[in-house]
């Protein structure tokens, strides 16, 4: 069975720093293209950032120079290290492989 687990979300302190983990059973990450999404309350779910196979990344521009997507090939996980955080990246964060496959999600919570 398919599946992705996020992991590292919490509360922190505007300005702060956390990382978000993305596992997987049944996809191998270096071989397709992952994103992470985030949805706030009463938003759009968002695209926040991309890793393709080939190593490619990409951001949004209210995250760019503050976020970083990364893979582990020989863990098959992927990272999304979070710097500076503001308290409008406050949402759950959602992993996405492949396009079609999706976390159950994880929740960040950046106060001021």
């Amino acid at each position: 069975q398919v599946q992705l687990v996020e992991s590292g979300g919490g509360l922190v302190q505007a300005g702060g720093s956390l990382r978000l983990s993305c596992a997987s059973s049944g996809i191998i990450f270096s071989g397709t293209t992952t994103s992470w999404y985030r949805q706030a309350p009463g938003k759009q779910r968002e695209l926040v950032a991309t890793i393709t196979s080939g190593g490619r990344t990409n951001y949004a521009d209210s995250v760019k120079n503050r976020f970083t997507i990364s893979r582990d090939n020989a863990k098959n996980t992927v990272y999304l290290q979070m710097n500076t955080l503001k308290p409008e990246d406050t949402a759950v964060y959602y992993c996405n492989a492949r396009f079609t496959t999706w976390g159950q999600g994880t929740q960040v919570t950046v106060s001021s």
